[in-house]
Order: C-alpha cells, then sequence, then structure tokens
C-alpha cells in the first residue's frame, strides 16, 4: 500500500510538472496589470528639452538591447519564433522563457534558468572562478568567457556591447548638444566617458551635482540582482524620468537629516560607522519610460543611487521616488491585498500617504547602515557575496518602515497619517510582496521580513485566512530585526546571513494560502507598462 501511495505520488508530481509545461501563458499575463504611462504634460518645457527626452528615450532602448544579451542572449530569434501571441507578450515582460515569480520555465523546451544568466560560462565552476588569478574578474563590469584554450577571460562591457554602446554614446552627445542646461551638459559628457571605459566615478558624481533639471535620465549598468552567483555583475538599465517640483521641495527637508536619520537606527552605535555625505537629495518623478533590467518583471517604486561607496561619501546619494508608480501599486495591488487578508478593523489603516512615506524612507535607508565592514572583510557586498542582495534589501524594507514609523510617531511628516497606519500598510505590502515569490532578491528579503514577522508574534494568521496585527510586537520585531541586519553587514557575517535566508526566505503554508485567496480574488501581483 505505500509503495502504491509513493507512485501516486510521484505521477501527481509528474502531472503537476506537465501542467507546468503547458501553462496558459494569457493567465499568467494577468499577474501584471496593464497601467498606460500617458503622454506627460511638458507645457513647462522647452523645445530643446523636449527633444533631449526624445533622445534619452532612444538611448533606452538600446540599453533594452544589451539587457537582453546579458539575461537571455539572441531576442530577436526568441521572439520570433513564438508565434502565440501570450507566449510572445509574457517572454517580453519576463524577458525570456523564465517566470520571474517563481524562477521556472514557463515555455517548453528550456531547463532551470542559469544562475549567472549570460555573464559567465555555462560551465564554469566555482573552483575554476576561485583560482582564476585575474584582477577583473569580480568588476561589477566585465562579462567571463572562454578563450581560445578553454580558459577563463574577462571582457569588458563597453567591448562585449560596443555597437548598442556606441549609438547610445550618440544619443547623449546629442543630447549634450541640445539641452540649455550646463549641469545636463556636464552629466551627460560624464556618463558618456562612463559608457567608453566602464569607470562611471564621475558620472555619479555630474549625476548628484545636476540638480536644476526637470528632467532625469537614469542610465547604464545598475543593478546586480541578476548574477545569482557572486552578485556582483551589474545589469543594464534605464529610466526617463520628469520631476514633481513641489513634492520634490516638500522631499528635500529631510536631505539635511541624513546624519540625524543614521544615528537614530537601532543596535549597536558601531554597527553604523558610515557617515552619508551632506549633499543627498531627494526627488519626486513620474516614470515617463522604463528599459532593460528596470523593465523587467516587477517595477520598483524608488530608488537610491549611486551604489559607489566613495560617491556617497564624499556627496551622498540620490533618492528617487517614483509618484506615479507608488500610485497605481497601491490603488491596484496594495489596497485590495488589505481589503482580502487583514481582519476588519485594521483595513482602515492601509493608507496611501503611509504607503507614499514609507517608500521614501526605505529608499533613504539604502543610503544608511555601513558601507564598509568594520573587521576588516572590505565592502559589505564583497563579505556577503551572493546574499548582499537581499540583506540589504531586508535592510532597507525594514529600516525604512522602523524610520518612518517613528517620524510619525513624533509629528515629523506633514502628512496626515499615524504611526499604526505606517505599520499596517508595511505588513500588507510585505504580505502582498511575498508573491514575488523566491526566484529574485525582493521576493526573497520580503519572505524574510513576513516570516521574522510571524514568528514573532508580531503578526498573526487566523483560521479565518486574515491576520491580525499586533502594533507593539511589530514596532518591536522591525527594531530588533534592523539591528540584527546591521550586525551581519557591519561585520561581513556570511553565516549568518546564509542561516537567516535558510531560516526565514522560505515560504511557509500561511503564504501559500494567501497566494490562492489573492489568486482567486483576481488582485494582480505586480503591474507592466504600456506607453500613450
Amino acid at each position: 500500500m505505500r509503495n502504491l501511495s509513493a507512485i501516486l505520488a510521484i505521477l501527481s508530481l509528474v502531472a503537476v510538472s506537465c501542467a507546468r509545461n503547458q501553462t496558459d501563458t494569457a493567465r499568467l499575463t494577468e499577474n501584471y496589470a496593464l497601467v498606460t504611462i500617458p503622454a506627460p504634460d511638458l507645457s513647462g518645457i522647452t523645445d530643446n528639452g523636449k527633444e533631449v527626452l526624445k533622445l534619452y528615450r532612444k538611448a533606452a532602448d538600446e540599453v533594452d538591447k544589451i539587457y537582453w544579451k546579458q539575461y537571455f542572449g539572441d531576442s530577436e530569434a526568441f521572439l520570433n519564433s513564438l508565434t502565440n501571441p501570450s507566449d510572445r507578450l509574457y517572454a517580453e515582460i519576463n524577458y525570456g522563457p523564465w517566470d520571474r515569480i517563481d524562477g521556472k520555465p514557463f515555455l517548453q523546451g528550456y531547463g532551470s534558468k542559469p544562475q549567472g544568466a549570460c555573464f559567465y560560462p555555462g560551465n564554469m565552476t566555482q573552483e575554476e572562478f576561485t583560482s582564476w588569478n585575474d584582477p577583473d574578474k569580480k568588476s561589477p563590469y566585465t562579462l567571463i568567457r572562454r578563450d581560445e584554450n578553454g580558459g577563463l577571460k574577462s571582457i569588458w562591457y563597453h567591448e562585449a556591447y560596443s555597437e548598442n554602446i556606441s549609438k547610445i554614446e550618440e544619443y547623449l552627445t546629442r543630447a549634450a548638444d541640445v539641452t540649455i542646461k550646463e549641469s545636463v551638459r556636464n552629466y551627460l559628457l560624464h556618463m558618456i566617458d562612463g559608457l567608453k571605459t566602464d569607470d562611471y566615478y564621475e558620472s555619479n558624481k555630474a549625476w548628484l551635482e545636476m540638480k536644476d533639471s526637470k528632467m532625469d535620465l537614469v542610465i547604464g549598468p545598475i543593478e546586480a540582482v541578476d548574477d545569482a552567483i557572486y552578485g556582483t555583475k551589474a545589469s543594464y538599465g534605464a529610466y526617463v524620468l520628469l520631476k514633481n517640483l513641489q513634492r520634490t521641495e516638500e522631499l528635500n527637508a529631510l536631505s539635511s537629516k541624513m546624519a540625524e536619520l543614521q544615528e537614530m537606527l537601532p543596535g549597536d552605535p558601531s554597527n553604523r560607522d558610515f557617515t552619508p555625505g551632506s549633499e543627498s537629495d531627494i526627488f519626486s518623478c513620474n516614470v515617463l519610460y522604463c528599459s532593460g533590467y528596470t523593465n523587467a518583471g516587477f517595477k520598483v517604486i524608488g530608488i537610491n543611487f549611486p551604489y559607489d561607496a566613495r560617491v556617497q561619501e564624499e556627496l551622498g546619494s540620490r533618492t528617487i521616488i517614483f509618484d506615479n508608480i507608488i500610485r497605481e501599486k497601491f490603488n491596484r495591488t496594495v489596497h485590495p491585498v488589505g481589503n482580502a487578508l487583514l481582519e476588519d478593523v485594521y483595513q482602515p489603516h492601509v493608507d496611501a500617504s503611509a504607503f507614499y512615506w514609507t517608500i521614501v524612507f526605505r529608499e533613504i535607508a539604502k543610503g544608511l547602515g555601513v558601507k564598509e565592514t568594520i573587521n576588516g572583510k572590505g565592502s559589505v557586498a564583497e563579505a556577503l557575496a551572493d546574499e548582499a542582495l537581499v540583506i540589504e534589501k531586508a535592510k532597507s524594507n525594514v529600516l525604512g518602515a522602523w524610520l518612518c514609523a517613528l517620524e510619525a510617531e513624533s509629528y515629523q511628516i506633514s502628512a496626515l497619517f499615524q504611526k499604526e497606519d505606517v505599520l499596517t500598510t508595511f505588513v500588507t505590502n510585505t504580505i502582498r510582496s511575498t508573491r514575488f515569490g523566491a526566484a529574485d532578491p525582493t521576493g526573497i528579503a520580503n519572505i524574510i521580513v513576513y516570516n521574522y514577522l510571524l514568528e514573532s508574534k508580531a503578526i498573526t494568521w487566523n483560521p479565518s485566512g486574515r491576520y491580525s496585527i499586533d502594533f507593539e510586537k511589530t514596532w518591536k520585531a522591525l527594531e530588533t530585526l534592523g539591528a540584527e541586519i546591521l550586525r551581519i553587514q557591519a561585520y561581513g557575517d556570511v553565516n549568518a546571513a546564509h542561516s537567516w535566508i535558510n531560516k526565514y526566505g522560505v515560504a511557509g503554508p500561511e503564504s501559500l494560502s494567501d497566494k490562492r485567496v489573492l489568486e482567486a480574488a483576481g488582485i494582480p501581483v505586480d503591474i507592466r507598462f504600456d506607453y500613450e
């Protein structure tokens, strides 16, 4: 009887696997609500500025082509092979045949997603990479390839993608010629030099010094999410942005508080031995266009750049909050999840303003903490290797919510919401974000925070399938978890990072139940863009 049960279980798994290979991609596409980005109001933009925006978008389109090469390979042949329109659309959303939600292939004929995307040879071993003596192998801006003898060699991005980069340079040069803003021209010329050399130190500084433009362009190799082997290789992405001047002025009042916020962080002060640059600023922007990594799968709702610790210490960082994306995400995903999964008494605390400001502080938190280990292990990114990004995302989520609640409690934020609104909205967004799955560092980070809150009895999953929230325990859990993450980063404690991710980074039965409820309710996981 036991043998029969085992056989039936195996057959059941085979059936599920086959069904997974034949999944209706039209249904999967419904996980991403279509958001139309309207044509922007350019009434305050000069004709020169309008031409610059067009050139920015053309440069972003070339970035998209580079990203396909980094993540999958030959996009044209791949997409042309897909005769089913829904297959093609879902492949375009995911930039390949692997689902960003669970990491599995949704098209037949494809195996598991390569851990190193297209940054490394598929047959490279970690032992081979470790023993290979090459000073450029860990650069964020090199590809690793086989040489004519079968050994490893490094190729700089500007060499590997020279054709696309040449076109980007052409568009940015024309934009530099057209713009009437000297700060914009300076940034674009330094960015061109960075693209030619893969050295972005000067362009990062020029970008932070560009404060007087109504438009912004973030472009280049900016995120290392796709490198699941070492967490170092940067993926190309681009944002074309239009600044909200009034809200930017309001947000920039926080810029002078970076050092103060750093001092407010929980835990041992030695674990945050870093002084943010005094010129940090915060922009409120609408996203006009995005491409490459920034357009793949889940859409982020704010950024904090640059990542270069030297520039952060000299000048600080720039936080950019995406107003239109935050609004769409709250209305289409966060608020509906609160209605579906919170007990009635907590639902009024899911607040749009609290969500906005939690995101503001989350992005600010990316520039806080510690950048270099305090025990000689080098940078936090180097010490924590492939776990660094998950830990960093968990840090910014936790400490962003903690700081926002603290500021709300002391009435330091002009918007009308309370500490309880912040905590409820954060919990709701964390529950929602566990749907991103364990195929992406963002999803893993949210699963870790969710499981920690559940273990701490900060949140309780009731038999009704809905959650109760203990505000005091949630507040304390964020403080304790934030302090521990800062300690892990400060000491480069990779063993503790592994332990945390292994313990908390797995979706449990509550999350799986939530997923079924939200799918049945037709609540999308995230959004995708269309442009007028």
